[in-house]
C-alpha cells in the first residue's frame, strides 16, 4: 500500500527569514518558489537549493574551492546532493580548518566515499 506524502512546505517568513539570517546580497536575487513549484521549475540560470543544507548541513555561501572540487570529482550537481552528504563535507572542511590542515578531495576520499 502506497502511502501518499504531501509536498513539504514553509512560509514566505521561512524564506525571507533565510535571506536575512544568512545575509544573502541582493545581486544573488535569491527567490521564493511560486504555488505549486517544485525543486525541478527553477528558472533558467537559477539552482535549487534545499533549506536542509543551511539548516543540518551546515551549507554556506559563497561555496568554497574545496566544495566545488567535490561536486567537480564526484561528477554531480549540488541538487543532487542529500543534507547528510553535505553535512559530511562541511564536517570534514571543519575538522581540516581547525587543524590547519588545506582540506582536498584526496584528504576527503581517505575518509569517505560518496554513494
Amino acid at each position: 500500500m502506497a502511502v501518499k506524502i504531501p509536498p513539504l512546505k514553509w512560509s514566505r517568513e521561512t524564506f525571507d527569514g533565510l535571506i536575512r539570517n544568512f545575509r544573502f546580497p541582493k545581486r544573488w536575487d535569491a527567490r521564493y518558489p511560486e504555488e505549486g513549484q517544485t525543486a525541478a521549475d527553477a528558472p533558467a540560470g537559477y539552482i535549487t537549493l534545499f533549506w536542509d543544507f543551511f539548516s543540518l548541513g551546515n551549507f554556506r555561501l559563497p561555496v568554497t574551492k574545496f566544495f566545488l572540487d567535490i561536486l567537480s570529482y564526484y561528477k554531480f550537481h549540488i541538487s543532487q546532493m542529500h543534507p547528510i552528504g553535505m553535512a559530511r563535507v562541511c564536517h570534514f572542511k571543519f575538522v581540516c580548518r581547525t587543524m590547519h590542515i588545506e582540506p582536498s578531495v584526496t584528504r576527503f576520499r581517505v575518509f569517505y566515499q560518496m554513494h
